[in-house]
């Protein structure tokens, strides 16, 4: 596995003054970098342009286009969102979906997309990622775990290491197994949407994947929260993270907005938005809301199961939101 230490591809935020630039070859080692947090790391890194982005332009050629899925807090339901999302997406058999889980510490997709018993098999094309359906297909560390107990305990370079080896190594193309018969002659069999399932924050993770999918592209970012105000703060900078990045935010999801009971549909508030919400905050910053999600408790329990919402409960106000949003999310792109 590449463990490589990988160059940033912006100047960090608390670099000294006059810094000379990771990539540069006086990188760690000007005088300028003298009593600089991250002189160790870029002296270290590996200098100049990394090869391997050009190779997985390459290989995510044949993908339409690629999705980011961010939380700036954790516990706001971004994965279940991720998840979801593919399975809406998926419900359509002539578009084909992946969904890659870079939640390398924290990696829950396996469980709610319903394959974690599954293993990660390795052809001469690379890995083939676990099918969840003949057009659904995933790629987790969750496949590589000897059993779903086992920590993952990795520093930054190790895990961007095996981010790297998720966009290159994995053959998203690869359909011996599969029974599509929507594909007409000639047309590519390459993904419709890649879905990138993010831990939350800011983190390696998040620079890494921009920096490898640089030049294959990045549609935009789906931004989720909660109404609190201190969700809302940390989505904030995960918004500043976006621009920094050059990173289109495609707009925010507004999570667990209220409770709507199963039985009686009576609805309630249970996360007060003090500040006017997700809504009030795409007001003012200018982005598009894209929606409201209510709770249901009956989420869980097929996320627990590993099925989609959406096709067990189509009539819920809840399974209704995440159909309105994904169409949203399918004309944005």
């Amino acid at each position: 596995m590449d463990v490589s230490v990988l160059s940033p591809t912006k100047v960090p935020e608390n670099a000294n003054d006059h810094c000379p630039g990771p990539e540069s070859e006086n990188a760690g080692k000007a005088d300028n970098c003298q009593g600089c947090p991250n002189q160790k790391i870029c002296e270290s890194a590996p200098k100049g342009p990394d090869p391997d982005v050009e190779v997985i332009a390459k290989k995510l050629a044949n993908i339409k286009h690629k999705i980011l899925v961010l939380s700036g807090k954790g516990g706001v339901g971004k994965s279940t969102f991720s998840c979801q999302l593919t399975y809406v997406l998926g419900s359509d058999p002539q578009q084909r979906v992946g969904l890659v889980d870079v939640d390398i510490c924290g990696p829950s997709v396996p469980t709610m997309m319903g394959v974690g018993d599954e293993q990660v098999h390795e052809s001469g094309n690379g890995w083939t990622p676990v099918y969840v359906a003949d057009n659904i297909s995933v790629m987790s560390i969750g496949f590589m775990l000897p059993s779903p107990d086992e920590p993952v305990i990795w520093r930054g370079p190790k895990k961007n290491g095996l981010i790297k080896q998720f966009l290159k190594d994995v053959d998203w193309d690869d359909s011996d197994d599969m029974e599509i018969d929507t594909l007409g002659a000639g047309e590519s069999s390459g993904l419709d949407y890649l879905i990138f399932d993010t831990p939350p924050g800011t983190t390696d993770e998040h620079l890494t994947v921009v920096q490898y999918l640089k030049q294959s592209g990045i549609d935009g970012a789906i931004l989720v929260t909660t109404p609190q105000e201190i969700s809302l703060q940390d989505v904030r900078k995960e918004i500043d993270f976006c621009r920094k990045a050059n990173i289109k935010i495609l707009g925010i999801v507004e999570n667990m907005s209220t409770f709507i009971c199963p039985n009686c549909h009576g609805e309630n508030i249970i996360f007060n938005p003090t500040t006017g919400g997700a809504r009030a905050m795409c007001h003012e910053l200018g982005l598009n809301f894209l929606g409201s999600i209510p709770l249901d408790p009956r989420i869980g329990r097929m996320c627990d199961n590993g099925k989609s919402f959406t096709e067990e409960f189509p009539e819920s106000p809840a399974a209704q939101a995440y159909i309105q949003i994904v169409d949203k999310i399918k004309a944005l792109v």
